[in-house]
Formats: C-alpha cells, structure tokens, sequence
C-alpha cells in the first residue's frame, strides 16, 4: 500500500476517476465504435468522395468526347488521328520527334 502514497497516485484512489479512466480508455481503443475505427471509416469515406468526383469528371469528359465523335467532322479527326486512315486520293505523312515516340512499341 506504500506504493499509492505517491503523489502521482493520488487521484486514482477515487473510484469514480478509475471507473472513468477505464471507461475513456475502453471507448477509444477497444469498443466496436471506437475512435480508432471512426477515424479509419472516415479516412475511407474521404478516399472514396475523391474517388467518386474523380470519376465524375471523366464523365464529363467522356460525354464530351462522344458529343464530338457524333458528328461527321469529330469521327474523322478522331479516324485520322488515331488510326491515321486517310482518303482515297491523299498522302499521309507522319512525323515523329524523337520524344514524341514510345519507349514501348505495344503502346
């Protein structure tokens, strides 16, 4: 008993300061709603919201892109692009620099 004599102990030997103590500590670390599990959940809730206007916004791009490729001129710019196709009677000359080019040729 010589050992909560300490001025350090003092408060503890108030029961209602052990019971909350002990109750602060089972809240935040061990219970199934503890602070530490809120804090994760909240972090994923963020993740996803970034994730989800992220997503959002190649959406918009996406429809814009399709808006473009609904019209005659949009298909063939993306055609000539893209695949280089061209028409019967012209030449097509592609010219690449050299960091324009892939270090990848499945690319």
């Amino acid at each position: 008993m010589a050992f909560f004599k300490h001025k350090i102990f003092k408060p503890f030997k108030n029961i209602f300061i052990l019971i909350l103590t002990g109750f602060a500590i089972w809240m935040i670390f061990f219970d199934a709603n503890s602070w530490l599990i809120h804090h994760e959940l909240n972090n994923d809730i963020d993740d996803l919201k970034s994730e989800k206007d992220y997503y959002l916004e190649q959406i918009k791009e996406d429809n814009a892109a399709i808006k473009t490729l609904k019209t005659e001129e949009g298909l063939e710019k993306f055609a000539r692009e893209k695949y280089y196709m061209k028409r019967d009677n012209e030449e097509i000359y592609i010219i690449e620099y050299e960091d324009s080019i892939n270090a990848n040729p499945h690319e």
